[in-house]
């Protein structure tokens, strides 16, 4: 104990530990620069390198665009250096004198309201579909999808109506039993194999013209009554009603019932207000159609169309049946196998050849066709990326419980699987926006299409009227490309709630 008494500490600090360096700031402005883009040698190079691409970049361009840029004037005088007597920018006089034609192309100045009136429609009903705690979507859905397109081509065509559902289903199906006629007719008049196929023929469209005589005649009677429109939508209504109480009897309060009402008394409005039984509005070709009214109408139609194409295409592409699978396999090999000029060159000039009898498609209606099929093929191979990331778990699942396939597709598998590929549809949907100016080749006029026209105006000839134009064109397309994208980011972080971290 005495030894343990005398051990004496071994080290002893005679001055004060010196101070600790402050901590590296690593917030605020200076914090970023120094953590991000001076924290290596590699990224200082970097860094240096990308400000003098932006110098040399985006200096330049706001300085065009902005500083150097001339705000008024009435010709292309103003917009001469050698009038101002000082560097000249943009030419914005001309966009403000060409600001119509950009956006109507050549439809006539006294029609021009409809399609603003179409403009604000279309608005008004998209906009709730976006927010996602908006009321009725399913009746908004409805009026979007189904009523607007019908509203909007009498809006923006103009023209009346001859008749209803009745007439209409009599002309279409009179001229496919007259075509099926016809076809039969010409095999009768072949060798020994075709008179053996055309005489069944022959017999089949004699039978279905005796089927169809008596929806013939009512057809003809409606036609000859003073009001042929009015009468053929009363009667559609009573069919329609009557099938819809024997479907569904008084299920769910008569709900049904009600809507069917509610639809064709919103439908008399839309007659009555457009005067569709006297003519309806001026007619207005497509072919004065342009600007951004055309982008818009193939953009908006190409892309409403094209997914349920690629929906079901994808699914028939992993159907168990071989006709099915076949078929899709080798229409979405078709149509990603040839660009989409050629596409609208076979609409455009090709399809009418093949359409039978005196049968004509509107040239703006052939291209929404061709733009539709073309991006629906490529939305298939999407969405069936997101079929696949499904597990087969899923689906022997909701077998086992006893869900059919059309259930178990359409509330388990599918809506997985669209929100797989948020990213992938909404770059097909941008895709397509931007492809639009392709049509210019088929000589509809969109947006990049009546700027071209535009150029042509002597009296807006300068050096800066072409580089001013395609700024401005540049500006729309990326409001509207980058709009889809944050608003696709929004929905995908929206619907992947459950795998935030």
């Amino acid at each position: 104990m005495s030894e343990l008494g005398s051990i004496t500490p071994a080290f002893v600090r005679a001055e004060l530990v010196p101070e600790r360096a402050a901590p590296v700031k690593t917030t605020g402005f200076i914090g970023v620069m120094r953590g991000r883009l001076f924290n290596s040698p590699t990224n200082i190079l970097l860094t240096i390198v990308g400000a003098l691409l932006m110098y040399f970049t985006v200096v330049p361009t706001v300085k065009f665009l902005l500083v150097d840029a001339v705000w008024t004037g009435s010709n292309r005088t103003d917009c001469l250096a050698e009038t101002l007597h000082r560097d000249v920018g943009a030419c914005w006089p001309f966009v403000q004198a060409k600001a119509s034609q950009f956006v109507y192309g050549f439809y006539p100045q006294p029609e021009r309201w409809r399609v603003d009136l179409t403009f604000a429609l279309a608005a008004l009903l998209l906009l709730p579909l976006l927010i996602p705690r908006a009321p009725a979507k399913t009746l908004n859905a409805g009026l979007f999808f189904v009523a607007f397109p019908v509203l909007a081509f009498f809006l923006l065509h103009g023209g009346g109506l001859q008749g209803f559902m009745v007439s209409w289903t009599a002309d279409l199906l009179s001229g496919l039993v007259g075509s099926l006629g016809e076809a039969g007719s010409e095999l009768a008049r072949g060798g020994a194999l075709a008179v053996g196929i055309g005489k069944p023929v022959l017999w089949i469209a004699t039978a279905l013209s005796w089927l169809i005589a008596p929806l013939v005649w009512l057809r003809d009677w409606i036609a000859a009554s003073g009001q042929p429109v009015w009468i053929d939508l009363g009667l559609t209504a009573l069919i329609v009603t009557a099938l819809v109480a024997v479907l569904t009897g008084l299920r769910n309060g008569g709900r049904p019932l009600l809507m069917t009402l509610a639809t064709f008394i919103g439908i008399a409005v839309v007659i009555a207000w457009l005067r569709l039984d006297r003519g309806g509005l001026p007619i207005v070709g497509t072919r004065q159609w342009g600007g951004l009214l055309v982008t818009l109408v193939v953009s908006v139609t190409g892309i409403v169309a094209s997914m349920p194409i690629g929906i079901a295409l994808a699914l028939g592409r992993r159907s168990t049946i071989p006709l099915i699978r076949l078929f899709s396999v080798g229409f979405i090999e078709f149509w990603r196998g040839v660009p989409l000029i050629t596409v609208l060159f076979f609409a455009t000039y090709m399809l009418p050849l093949f359409l039978p009898g005196n049968f004509t498609i509107d040239g703006l209606m052939r291209v929404l066709i061709g733009v539709a099929l073309f991006a629906g093929a490529y939305n298939a191979e999407v969405v069936r990326g997101g079929l696949n990331a499904i597990p087969r778990g899923q689906a022997e699942a909701a077998s086992a419980l006893g869900l059919s396939y059309a259930k178990t597709t359409g509330l388990i598998v599918l809506p997985q699987a669209l929100r797989h590929v948020i990213p992938g549809l909404v770059n097909s949907f941008i895709a397509l926006f931007k492809d639009t100016s392709l049509v210019s080749i088929v000589a509809l006029f969109d947006l990049l299409g009546q700027l071209r026209a535009a150029f042509a105006d002597p009296t807006w000839s300068t050096p800066t009227t072409l580089f001013t134009g395609f700024a401005f064109t540049g500006l729309i397309y990326f409001v509207f490309c980058f709009g889809m994208s944050r608003y696709s980011l929004f929905v995908e972080h929206r619907l992947n709630a459950h795998r935030r971290t």
